[in-house]
């Protein structure tokens, strides 16, 4: 696992001088400004890489060449088998999407359908102690 942290820090590292070199060379706002988010982008992964192998002590299940599948396998979650939530939520933002090209009109009757379908997504499985 150090390799992780290490690959992107040193990626990061470059990015890093690659902008300087390129934003004196060129000058250009736009170009610098997209090296350093890739600079960011590489920082935080390393950083996560590296918060997981201090948390680990460098040892995860896949490097374990006696382990079985099961030994990386943990809780999911819960997902919804018959929920119509998730299309109406996709729906709702793709007209919200649509509506900054067509009009604000619908943007706006988008978002509210939208904060309608997020709230029954997020509550569809709760119920009132009075309801049973």
């Amino acid at each position: 696992m150090k390799f992780g942290w290490k690959f992107f820090l040193g990626i990061a590292a470059f990015y890093a001088i690659v902008d300087l070199i390129y934003f004196k060379l060129s000058g250009e706002i736009v170009g610098s400004l997209a090296i350093l988010l890739s600079t960011l982008l590489a920082l935080l992964l390393g950083f996560y890489f590296l918060v997981i192998d201090r948390r680990t002590d460098g040892f995860l299940p896949e490097d374990n060449l006696e382990g079985e599948i099961a030994d990386r396998a943990g809780e999911l979650g819960f997902f919804s088998p018959h929920s119509w939530w998730p299309l109406l939520v996709g729906f709702f933002m793709t007209l919200a999407g649509l509506g900054v090209l067509l009009g604000w009109w619908l943007t706006i009757m988008a978002v509210a359908g939208l904060l309608i379908s997020i709230f029954g997504f997020v509550m569809q499985y709760q119920r009132d102690k009075s309801a049973h």
